[in-house]
């Protein structure tokens, strides 16, 4: 694994464990629902994540492009249509999301090399 998908993960998961550990109903139902969101239903998870992906570039969270990304990298989601769905979020997000569009790129060629 490369070291920025293992430096995210990692990260990701024992900042989560933090904050779920507090116990606190309001959060653990707002990452029980994310869960449940996206997983197979009416659209498959393939397509839920590129959803997320564009939704993601769009509000420019960083950490959440890095989530879908990945989440669509490991859904068997093509390159073309990662990029496919990253100009569709730039189109609507406008030139400030193209900062986001870079380490997009960037992540998805570490998930690509990683293999």
């Amino acid at each position: 694994m490369s070291k920025l998908v293992k430096e995210f993960n990692d990260y990701r998961s024992k900042m989560n464990d933090k904050i779920l550990a507090d116990n606190n109903k309001v959060i653990k139902r707002i990452f029980n629902l994310d869960t449940n969101a996206f997983a197979e239903g009416a659209l498959d998870v393939a397509t839920k994540e590129l959803l997320g992906l564009v939704a993601s570039t769009v509000l420019r969270c960083d950490d959440c492009v890095k989530y879908h990304l990945e989440s669509c990298y490991k859904a068997g989601v093509s390159k073309e249509k990662v990029i496919e769905t990253l100009s569709i979020a730039t189109l609507v997000g406008g030139t400030i999301v193209i900062p986001h569009l870079r380490k997009a790129y960037e992540y998805w060629d570490e998930l690509e090399n990683q293999s």
